[in-house]
C-alpha cells in the first residue's frame, strides 16, 4: 500500500473512532438524564422501573396528607382515580400544594413499593393541569377538578 493511502486510512480510522466515542458518551449521558412519566395505575401495576428516576403525576387524595411533626417528612396518596399510590417526600412542599390538587412528582420507587419523591411540583393556578396528568386522568375516565375547563380549551379554535 502506498504511504499516502496508508496515512489517509489511519486518519480516517481515528476520525471514525473519535465520532463513535463521542456518540457513545452522548447516548450514555442522555439515558442517565431521561425521566419518563408514569401514572399511579402504571406504578401500582409494576410497569414502572424500580431503581430509575421517573415522574409520577395525579391528584392528591383528600385527607391523605400526613406530616411528621419532628421533621419535614410528608406522606400522601396520589391517584388517577383508577389506582392510588403512596408518595413519601422530605422537604418543603410548594405553596400551592394541597389535597384534591393535581401534582407531578419526581423520584424513585422504593423497596416497599411506595414512591420516594425528591421533587414535588404543584400546578400554578386553579385552571392549569399538567398535560401528562390531564391525559392520565382522562384515560381513567374520572371526573376531576378542571375537566370542563380542559375540554373547553381543546374545543377552542384560533
Amino acid at each position: 500500500m502506498h504511504p499516502v493511502r496508508k496515512q489517509r486510512l489511519v486518519i480516517l480510522l481515528f476520525i471514525v473512532a473519535g465520532v463513535s466515542v463521542a456518540v457513545g458518551l452522548a447516548l450514555v449521558v442522555l439515558q442517565e438524564n431521561i425521566n419518563l412519566f408514569y401514572t399511579p395505575t402504571e406504578i401500582a401495576n409494576g410497569d414502572a422501573p424500580g431503581n430509575t428516576l421517573i415522574r409520577a403525576g395525579g391528584m392528591v387524595v383528600d385527607g391523605s396528607v400526613k406530616r411528621d411533626s419532628n421533621s419535614l417528612k410528608v406522606e400522601f396518596q396520589l391517584t388517577d382515580y383508577a389506582k392510588t399510590i403512596t408518595v413519601q417526600y422530605e422537604g418543603i412542599l410548594p405553596d400551592l400544594f394541597r389535597e384534591g390538587q393535581g401534582i407531578v412528582t419526581q423520584g424513585k420507587i422504593n423497596r416497599e413499593g411506595s414512591f420516594q419523591a425528591i421533587e414535588v411540583l404543584a400546578k400554578h393556578d386553579e385552571n392549569y393541569m399538567s398535560p401528562e396528568v390531564a391525559e392520565a386522568l382522562e384515560k381513567s375516565g374520572a371526573d376531576y377538578p378542571g375537566k370542563a375547563i380542559d375540554n373547553a380549551s381543546k374545543k377552542m379554535s384560533y
